[in-house]
């Protein structure tokens, strides 16, 4: 599928990946690990592009999940330098493209040299006004929801707030780490897995869902596109029924 087959005044304006299928993609090639995620930054930066060409809003890439800080401490260092090297490799092209990046998760837990430079190029990328690119890093959404229910029990404590004042989405939704974004309207998940994985759980509520058996390494602007037209060719109800919508 190409850019010229998506109708422009039906875009999403938040899609979310699970960028998934890199280890796989570097076992079936006889590769460590580690080849995987450098090979599967080089689709970071494809997707980005694409999504910036397109006039998306907003990209969040499930990075770095806190589940995987239990995974072997070798991968775990490797992927936190790639993080950084890649942030740094690629910031100029991201102000060039009017891409502001910023982050969702746990910083407290990443390494002094990964936060200090990911903070450095969310800097230098403030004033960007096109397409937010939001990097999920040391991220789950059961942190993230158990930290918005402490943020807010804090501030009735502090007299902040009246228990009575908690909704279901507004009040709450402003204290999850993606309260200045849109809730995604299209969830791509990579790699074949049929599962959520811990990420984004309260905002996709009514997001549409694609999952592809390509591997995140292998996953095109095409296949973007592809993913983007399933979207656009999906009934959006809401709860609702067609009649209703119609």
């Amino acid at each position: 599928m190409n850019i010229t087959d998506i109708d422009p005044q039906r875009l999403p304006r938040h899609v979310a990946v699970i960028m998934d299928g890199n280890g796989r993609w570097a076992r079936r090639r006889g590769l460590p690990r580690s080849h995987g995620h450098a090979e599967g930054v080089n689709t970071v930066r494809r997707i980005t592009e694409a999504a910036s060409e397109l006039g998306i809003g907003y990209l969040t890439l499930y990075t770095f999940s806190t589940e995987n800080w239990n995974r072997p401490k070798e991968e775990v260092d490797a992927l936190m330098h790639l993080i950084v090297m890649a942030i740094e490799r690629e910031t100029p092209d991201l102000i060039r493209n009017n891409v502001r990046l910023t982050m969702i998760g746990d910083a407290s837990r990443l390494p002094d040299e990964a936060r200090e430079r990911l903070g450095r190029c969310m800097a230098d990328t403030a004033h960007c006004t096109g397409l937010t690119l939001t990097l999920a890093l040391s991220y789950s959404s059961r942190w993230e929801i158990t930290r918005a229910a402490r943020l807010f029990a804090e501030d009735v404590a502090a007299g902040r707030r009246r228990p009575e004042e908690m909704d279901n989405d507004g009040i709450f939704s402003s204290y999850l780490t993606t309260a200045a974004m849109p809730d995604p309207d299209l969830l791509i998940r990579t790699g074949g897995d049929h599962r959520i994985s811990n990420y984004l759980l309260w905002q996709i509520a009514y997001s549409e869902i694609v999952v592809t058996d390509t591997f995140w390494p292998d996953f095109s602007r095409e296949d973007f596109f592809k993913a983007i037209g399933d979207f656009q060719n999906r009934e959006r109800r809401f709860g609702l029924t067609s009649d209703q919508i119609k």
